[in-house]
């Protein structure tokens, strides 16, 4: 198995607790992309959250891509083409919207330049996710958003506590109508049924024919889990939650510790220089 694309999580596994890239990582990645391998961020932020992250990695070159939205949309990462979308229409934000006032929950809406909330009382994780990825925040009635909006996300949003507590209100058939993980303890992400990181992973690599067994992916929490699972080496952080570390191939060190460095080094690198001894 020759590992030709690394699927890397964004917050919680490439960036440390602080929010940046140590420079141990920053200088791995840049060695697997002179051995020509693909590396692909993977991350719930909209393109906006991520520029400057692709841009420190180099990663803004045309042939290369990244998985924004949870797997919502897969973008090519120069000129921000989309070469798969997985929306909402406008009645699964009238369904997501009424079920969060029914829950009890806050709830925002995310559109490719937008966060929008129907909430008067905006809520701080609404704040605090417009200053994580770029994005303004526009306060919009139910009655006051545009029907013809298109939708890459919806999410809930609300104390760990009371996200918990609306979690639980919820009916079988929300869950068989849409993909519902979390990113956080306070981030419920609510997406069209196609959409999730394994299933954009999926898509990829398939453009790219680069067969599963020859895909590493790195995460760890909820969210990355079906992408793990896809992959022919799935990594869990030594941060990650236990339900990630159980579907994982390796553990890794930790963010804080320069996990992401330590896998590549240890299972793509390694199996190179295997390759090279045996050729």
């Amino acid at each position: 198995m020759t590992i030709e694309l690394i699927a890397i999580d964004l917050d919680g596994t490439l960036l440390t607790p602080e929010k940046k890239i140590s420079s141990k990582v920053k200088e791995t990645i840049e060695i697997a992309k002179t051995k020509g391998i693909k590396i692909v961020i993977c991350t719930g932020r909209p393109l906006p959250g991520v520029n400057s992250i692709l841009k420190a990695l180099n990663l803004e070159e045309e042939g290369d891509y990244v998985i924004t939205y949870n797997g919502a949309l897969v973008q090519q990462s120069h000129n921000g083409k989309a070469i798969a979308h997985h929306t909402l229409s406008f009645e699964d934000f009238l369904k997501i919207e009424d079920m969060s006032r029914q829950v009890g929950s806050h709830c925002h809406t995310i559109d490719e330049k937008y966060i929008y909330t129907a909430n008067k009382d905006i809520s701080p994780y609404s704040v605090r996710e417009s200053f994580l990825v770029n994005m303004p925040i526009r306060y919009r009635s139910v009655e006051e958003m545009d029907p013809t909006i298109e939708i890459s996300k919806m999410m809930m949003i609300d104390e760990p506590d009371i996200l918990d507590a609306a979690i639980a209100k919820f009916p079988k058939d929300f869950y068989d109508d849409y993909t519902i993980l979390k990113s956080e303890p306070f981030y419920l992400e609510v997406l069209n049924k196609s959409a999730s990181k394994g299933q954009a992973l999926k898509d990829l690599a398939q453009i790219l024919s680069i067969p599963r067994e020859n895909i590493m992916a790195i995460g760890d929490n909820e969210n990355d889990i079906d992408m793990i699972e896809y992959a022919g080496m799935g990594v869990a952080m030594g941060n990650a939650i236990a339900s990630v570390k159980e579907v994982s191939n390796y553990i890794t060190d930790t963010n804080e510790h320069d996990g992401v460095a330590t896998a590549i080094e240890a299972i793509a690198f390694e199996q190179t220089i295997a390759e090279n001894h045996l050729n």
